[in-house]
């Protein structure tokens, strides 16, 4: 928002600079963006009256122009301004003025006539960019008198950007007040003497919609004079605050606008058929705005009727069958308070953004309509004339914000900002922002004024108390805090060490959101979360998640949308289970991987990942625990993997996760046109371990026998590796897998597994016999156990 320096100290005139006081209001919370100056180096220009104005000899668009600057002496001055005619007053600059773009002037021949000097427009002296011509000043202004003391320069226009919630700082009243309260410097009361009816006509007015409209204030003025100017005082504030002037009553609307806060509207009477009515929009309803825009409403949107239907969009913008014009005689102002909530986002559904809708979204003061409409009778009457009738106010009132009673405690104060202010002090800050002040032996009880909206708890006045008191006055202390050291367990693995296991297995970690979409989650985990938000950001993320595999599938299906073929996720986050009186949380290591085994590279050839791959990254996060831990893979049923492919993973004979891939049904649903392999771990389970203990390294060499056994197909491979280990556990270091085969050779239903034996003593060599003996035992176990035949 843009005001004039001149007007604000009109209301409140502190003893500082433009610098100190553009520094002192950024520092209250009204950032100031920049401050224009107004008017500097125009010392030298003088107002002149055009006596002539006739076509120039020699140039189609040249005037030459009989000029007096009040000496006396008539100039001679050639002007290509299309708006040069005699009688009109205009600013003048002589040879030998400097104007602020720095062009110094001199006399000058131009197409064969000499001219003395220039007729200025705005954007010459750097008053505005109306490029209409020169500047047509008023038929009173003095011909000689300097521009400067006439337009009561040089000023400065302050560019303020105010914070959403200070609605009330929309004006020049609201930055007069915080000025005020800030320097101790007395405010101009904002009571407007009551404009004394001299008609007694009326515009009958009925509020259809009390909740969105419970204060609408009007006064009728008939016979103005449609031919009145603005006066020069007023047209300058309003181009030193940004907006252009248009004419008497608009810019009457516009000014107490500025002024006071409360937008107003203005109709021609004439043209307002029956009664006025503010109410909701019906379907199908449209209307022509005042820029000629055709607006087709919704039926959420505030409107303005009479008779002939909808003249107006409420607290947005008038209609323009009813508006204004250079013959209106019959002037109705109106002064509304539209609650905030049925106007916010009204104007930008329509594409729309204006200056009314800005303040009413905001909030506006619920008192000041009467005020704004009696200071908006005052500056018409003076103006263009005409007969008052008496102001109304209609709307019962019963939904206009009402002020409540706030308790700041002395002990939360000192609290939070860090510094003790005197109690003494604090009072006077807060009445010197308008509000009653009570105090109580906790602190204070305070009462904010209606028009302070934004204050509704004691944080608001505590940061009130701060911006006054001033933020550069409260000291800057650091904070000091214990640190004891802990002591470091060597019985739980740190989630850290996952994160660096996956990484460095061209995993990317990620953070995804706690709430998702209901049946996405239930289609995840095979049953419905009971943990519903109240208040969720959307219907897509209104249940807590009971698996980190949700989240995952939809980072990963969001990465193959753009173009990305080979995808490793990982997340080490909470899942939320059970109901809400008894909720569980538990920590959990999920990953995801899609695409290919290996990044694209010329020398081989891409492979798809498979159910083995994944099962590889997970015991490389298994190979963190201690070697004691028996570590399973047995099939089972999820609802989220498909069968064959999905197992439990059991340590010690406990589930502590599950991996396998994504079953086909689930692609549709998460937008995964790829195969998927997925895992998920309890971290808490997974992670624990035991003290490690140190066992002597063989200084004796291993030997290894290979075995090969036909079995079964439906035996798992890891349980021919555990019979072999307790056949022979003081002999076998380890054994390997390395091989298995179905096909000719092996009869239909079996399998033949080749596995590794690597036999090791830690006390001597072992013999040929040894290996034999131990090969006989493993065979003769595997044989008992499983009826497994050894494959010649």
């Amino acid at each position: 928002m843009k005001i004039a320096e001149s007007w604000l100290r009109e209301w409140v005139n502190p003893d500082l600079d433009t610098e100190a006081l553009a520094h002192q209001l950024t520092m209250t919370g009204h950032e100031v963006d920049g401050v224009e100056p107004q008017g500097l180096g125009l010392e030298d220009v003088v107002i002149a009256e055009v006596l002539e104005a006739e076509q120039h000899p020699n140039a189609d668009r040249l005037r030459v122009c009989q000029v007096s600057d009040g000496s006396g002496e008539t100039l001679e001055i050639v002007c290509g301004a299309p708006n040069a005619v005699a009688g009109m007053k205009t600013p003048l600059a002589k040879p030998g003025v400097t104007l602020p773009n720095g062009i110094t002037l001199k006399q000058a021949k131009i197409r064969g006539v000499v001219s003395n000097g220039m007729l200025c427009s705005s954007d010459e002296l750097g008053l505005g960019s109306d490029s209409d011509g020169i500047i047509r000043l008023p038929d009173d202004a003095p011909v000689g008198e300097r521009l400067i003391d006439f337009l009561q320069l040089p000023d400065a226009t302050i560019d303020l950007s105010l914070t959403p919630n200070r609605g009330d700082c929309f004006s020049v009243l609201g930055i007069a007040r915080d000025v005020s309260a800030l320097s101790g410097a007395e405010l101009k009361s904002a009571d407007v003497a009551p404009v004394t009816a001299t008609i007694d006509d009326t515009q009958a007015v009925v509020v259809e919609f009390n909740e969105g409209c419970p204060a609408f204030a009007g006064r009728l003025i008939k016979g103005i004079n449609p031919n009145a100017a603005s006066p020069i005082w007023m047209t300058e504030r309003l181009r030193r605050s940004g907006l252009r002037p248009i004419s008497p009553v608009v810019d009457i609307t516009n000014y107490v606008m500025l002024e006071l806060g409360q937008p107003l509207h203005a109709y021609d009477a004439a043209k307002v058929q029956g009664a006025i009515v503010p109410r909701l929009a019906r379907s199908g309803e449209k209307v022509t705005l005042l820029d000629e825009k055709v607006v087709d409403l919704n039926d959420d949107t505030m409107v303005i009727t009479d008779d002939s239907g909808v003249i107006g969009i409420a607290g947005i913008m008038g209609g323009l069958s009813t508006a204004v014009s250079d013959e209106t005689v019959d002037v109705y102002f109106e002064g509304a308070f539209w609650t905030p909530i049925h106007i916010a986002g009204r104007a930008r559904s329509y594409g729309m953004h204006t200056d009314a809708s800005m303040r009413f979204e905001r909030g506006v003061d619920p008192n000041g309509q009467a005020r704004a409409v009696e200071r908006a009778s005052e500056l018409l009457l003076q103006i263009a004339g005409g007969d008052a009738g008496p102001i109304e106010v209609h709307g019962d009132g019963q939904t206009l914000p009402q002020p409540s009673n706030i308790s700041l405690r002395r002990e939360r104060l000192s609290a939070l900002l860090g510094v003790e202010i005197d109690d003494a002090r604090v009072a006077d800050i807060l009445t010197n922002l308008g509000m009653e002040v009570t105090a109580t032996d906790r602190g204070w009880d305070v009462v904010a004024p209606a028009f302070r909206f934004d204050i509704a708890i004691e944080a608001d006045l505590i940061e009130e108390v701060a911006r006054i008191f001033g933020y550069d006055n409260i000291p800057e202390a650091t904070a000091i805090a214990a640190t004891p050291l802990e002591p470091l367990t060597e019985t739980q693995i740190s989630t850290n060490s996952v994160a660096d296991v996956l990484t460095g297995r061209d995993y990317q970690e990620v953070v995804t959101y706690s709430f998702v979409e209901p049946s996405l989650n239930e289609t995840v985990t095979g049953e419905a979360s009971e943990l519903v938000l109240t208040n969720p950001i959307s219907s897509e993320m209104s249940v807590m998640r009971s698996s980190l595999l949700t989240g995952l599938l939809q980072a990963a299906a969001s990465n193959v949308a753009r173009q990305q073929s080979r995808v490793r996720l990982f997340e080490i986050g909470k899942a939320f289970t059970g109901a809400l009186g008894s909720h569980n949380e538990p920590v959990r290591i999920g990953g995801i991987s899609v695409g290919t085994r290996g990044p694209e590279q010329w020398a081989e050839q891409a492979q798809p990942i498979d159910f083995y791959d994944i099962k590889a990254d997970v015991e490389a996060i298994l190979g963190l625990l201690d070697s004691s831990a028996s570590i399973d893979f047995e099939a089972v049923k999820h609802p989220a993997l498909q069968p064959g492919q999905a197992a439990s993973i059991l340590r010690d004979g406990e589930s502590i996760g599950v991996i396998g891939k994504l079953h086909p049904r689930l692609k549709k649903p998460f937008d995964l046109k790829p195969d998927a392999f997925v895992f998920e771990l309890d971290a808490a389970k997974t992670l624990s371990t035991t003290i490690p203990i140190e066992e002597a390294v063989s200084k004796f060499p291993s030997i290894r026998r290979d075995i090969a056994v036909v079995v079964d197909e439906n035996i798992l491979a890891q349980h021919l590796v555990a019979e072999v280990r307790s056949a022979i556990p003081d002999l076998v270091a380890g054994v390997r897998i390395f091989d298995v085969y179905q096909g000719p050779g092996v009869e239909a239903g079996l399998k033949s597994v080749a596995l590794g034996l690597i036999l090791q003593e830690t006390s001597r060599t072992l013999t040929d016999d040894d290996a034999d003996s131990a090969m006989a035992a493993a065979v003769q176990k595997l044989h008992e156990k499983f009826g497994a035949e050894l494959r010649e």
